[in-house]
C-alpha cells in the first residue's frame, strides 16, 4: 500500500509536466521573411513602405502572434499555416490576418455565416 502512495505524487508530477511540454510543443512558427520584405520594398509604389516598414510589420505581427498563440484553435493554425506557405514566401501579417478572420467568423451569429446552408443563395435571390 506504501508503494502505491509514493507513486502516486510521481505520476501527478509527470502528467502536469507532459501537459506543459504539449503546449510548448505548439510554438508560432518561424518564417524567413526577408524575401518577402526585399520584393515588397523594391516594388514599393510609396517611398514609406520600403523593405525596413515590412521587416517591422513581420517582428509587429510575429509579437502578436506570441502573445495570442493560444486563442487560436488548432485547426485554424494548421489551415491559415498552410495557406500562407502556398504560392510565395511565408508573411507573419497574413497568417495574423487569417487567424483573426476565421475567430471572427466564428463569432458571427449563425445566421451570418456563409456556411450555414442557403443565406447566401436566399440574398442573391432577393437582388
Amino acid at each position: 500500500m506504501k508503494l502505491t502512495l509514493i507513486r502516486i505524487p510521481a505520476l501527478l508530477s509527470v502528467i502536469l509536466l507532459s501537459s506543459q511540454i504539449v503546449l510548448a510543443a505548439d510554438p508560432v512558427p518561424k518564417f524567413d521573411t526577408g524575401p518577402i520584405c526585399r520584393s515588397a520594398g523594391a516594388a514599393a509604389v510609396m517611398g514609406t513602405r520600403d523593405t525596413a516598414a515590412c521587416e517591422r510589420d513581420e517582428i509587429n505581427a510575429r509579437t502578436t502572434l506570441e502573445k495570442e498563440w493560444s486563442q487560436f484553435t488548432p485547426s485554424d493554425k494548421a489551415r491559415c499555416g498552410r495557406l500562407v506557405t502556398q504560392g510565395g514566401g511565408p508573411s507573419y501579417v497574413d497568417l495574423l490576418t487569417c487567424l483573426e478572420l476565421a475567430k471572427q467568423v466564428k463569432e458571427l451569429p449563425a445566421a451570418d455565416q456563409m456556411d450555414n446552408g442557403g443565406t447566401v443563395e436566399k440574398s442573391r435571390r432577393a437582388k
